[in-house]
């Protein structure tokens, strides 16, 4: 659960949105620290990390700066402080945040639209031109079965049924529909 304070008209009832982020961030480099203090065989038996988040606007630009401090609460040699400071900039987290971020968003639509068909014996994947939001999770991560680049962009018989039906389910946008012919009575089977 999540909320806002009072203050901002919520109930209070969980870390609001930031400290998610922040959690996220501070889990995250404490979890490679662990992992690379343990490969190491390193004598560091407790890390914290406290994060905190502010925005500076310069020049009109809205910049938003994460500090992220390690502590130690038992005695650390100061090489292995610094090394562990490194180690903690590499985390996977920070990598995200600190790359080219784009947020999408999309809505799972479900009403009636314009289908196409693509089927072969076995499956049949219902695509609705009309509601696809490009989100490029189909032919990004099952490039054997959709194919926007071709006319007849859905090739069923490019994996199993079972894969194709679990791509079709990341769908996030309700563009997508697989069912099985044994059990959809009637499937009117259209190859565009």
């Amino acid at each position: 659960m999540a909320d806002e304070p009072e203050s901002l008209s919520g109930k209070d009832l969980g870390p609001d949105p930031y400290t998610l982020l922040l959690s996220s961030l501070a889990t995250c480099k404490l979890v490679t620290l662990r992992m690379y203090i343990d490969r190491k065989g390193w004598d560091v038996p407790r890390i914290a990390v406290n994060a905190n988040m502010y925005q500076e606007i310069k020049d009109n630009v809205t910049h938003t700066i994460i500090d992220c401090d390690i502590v130690f609460p038992d005695p650390v040699e100061e090489e292995k402080k610094l090394r562990l400071q490194e180690i903690a900039k590499n985390c996977p987290v920070s990598k995200i945040l600190e790359g080219d971020i784009k947020v999408r968003s999309f809505v799972f639509r479900d009403g009636e639209t314009k289908k196409i068909k693509y089927a072969n014996e076995e499956v049949t994947v219902v695509w609705k031109p009309e509601f696809c939001q490009h989100s490029t999770r189909c032919w990004t991560q099952l490039p054997t079965v959709f194919k926007p680049s071709q006319k007849k962009w859905i090739e069923p018989d490019g994996a199993s049924a079972e894969r194709v039906e679990e791509q079709v389910k990341r769908c996030p946008s309700g563009a997508l529909e697989f069912f099985y012919n044994k059990t959809e009575a009637g499937a009117d089977q259209v190859d565009s």
